[in-house]
């Protein structure tokens, strides 16, 4: 019995110095500074690129875009190009129906060739009255009279004779007389015809126009971007019913083309013209296109509470990779600086005077950390450039 007691009195003594050695191992763990820090929390300082930059989100558009319309009603009898098709000025796009139209030029020719025969009549009578209105019988008539009434005095010509040659005379002034009278209505006849061949030969004028607009052509270079009717579609012309008239086809010269996107107030302020501009589309994902800023829009507009302001962005696409209507995302650069240190955003300290600081791991230090004053350039939202205060390859502590 008195062994049992002893025994258990050693197991008991046992455990308490066991428990005793682990609680003041672990005051000492736990009094010691903390002096580890997890590698995931820790960046390093690299050397590299970083730009300022705005973004603005938009659509490719071309920067000429055509709405081609007939300026002659009819109907469409042929389509010569397929939507993609490239096209240059003169290019035939489209054929109306051009029967009634050739009708009408048949008609104008002509009532036109009527109207000549009209003037070439009034030009003739215009000129016989000119002939006789200088009355070219006068003078032999009346010198035939003045001898007749000189012999008649001497009794050697008879009175019949006299009275012959004295009515020629007359007639012949009568005529002169009439001549004269006529000239001016002849004179009026021949404008009047004049203008009537005028009046037809602009109706052939307008005859023939009108057929040649039954030929739709191109007005520039550019791509068909879309075709909005297809044969025996009616169209109705521009010159009568204007904006209204029927869309054949948009063109669009897509060689040069621009996004047009939004940018907020609070950036719109530092976007400036001919600033440089990296964009990116959807389509193609590991390239980026150069253009710059050619336009800003001097209004904004508030949607849902948010002003923005329109941004034209010019792109070079000599290629014709951008098709109009993708989607794209306009890098605008406002500032970049190349082979800078860099520091992840998140590893710098702001105080309330924007004074810039990161921490450094201090192993063995009071606190495993050291706070160390830098100062700071440029951010783009991730990173930050260290203009002073560290070196590469120096680690710091993600905050």
């Amino acid at each position: 019995m008195a062994n049992k007691k002893s025994r258990r009195l050693w197991v008991v003594l046992g455990a308490l110095v066991i428990l005793t050695g682990a609680g003041i191992a672990g005051f000492v763990v736990m009094s010691r500074p903390k002096n580890d820090i997890d590698a995931s929390r820790l960046a390093t300082v690299e050397r590299g690129n970083i730009t300022r930059s705005v973004v603005a989100t938009g659509r490719i558009e071309p920067i000429a875009k055509v709405e081609i319309k007939s300026k002659a009603n009819g109907i469409i009898k042929e389509l010569k190009v397929q939507v993609g098709d490239v096209v240059q000025p003169g290019h035939i796009l489209a054929e109306l129906d051009k029967e009634n139209l050739a009708a009408r030029v048949r008609e104008a020719k002509a009532a036109l060739m009527g109207a000549e025969s009209n003037l070439t009549a009034a030009i003739a009578m215009l000129e016989k009255n000119k002939v006789e209105a200088e009355g070219p019988d006068v003078p032999f008539t009346k010198r035939n009279f003045e001898r007749s009434e000189k012999l008649l005095k001497e009794g050697v010509l008879p009175q019949q004779s006299y009275d012959d040659t004295r009515s020629a005379y007359e007639q012949a002034l009568n005529r002169q007389n009439i001549a004269r009278a006529q000239l001016s209505v002849s004179e009026a006849k021949v404008a009047q015809a004049k203008a009537e061949v005028a009046q037809a030969q602009a109706a052939v004028d307008r005859a023939e126009e009108e057929l040649n607009y039954a030929t739709i052509r191109s007005p520039i270079h550019g791509m068909v971007l879309s075709r909005d009717v297809e044969i025996g579609s009616p169209v109705s012309s521009i010159l009568n019913m204007g904006a209204a008239a029927t869309l054949v086809m948009v063109l669009g010269d897509i060689s040069q083309v621009y996004v047009r996107g939004k940018v907020d107030e609070a950036d719109i302020g530092v976007v400036k013209f001919g600033q440089p501009s990296r964009i990116k589309v959807e389509t193609f994902k590991d390239k980026t296109f150069e253009g710059k800023v050619t336009q800003i829009s001097p209004l904004g507009v508030d949607k849902d509470n948010v002003v923005t302001f329109e941004v034209k962005v010019s792109i070079n696409n000599p290629g014709g990779e951008l098709r109009a209507n993708m989607t794209a995302n306009a890098e605008i650069v406002l500032e970049e600086h190349k082979g800078v240190l860099l520091v992840p955003e998140s590893a710098v300290i702001y105080d309330t005077q924007r004074h810039a600081s990161v921490e450094l791991p201090e192993p063995g230090g009071p606190k495993g950390r050291e706070k160390r004053a830098i100062k700071a350039g440029i951010s783009n939202g991730t990173r930050t450039e260290v203009l002073e205060g560290l070196s590469e390859g120096q680690k710091v502590i993600l905050q």
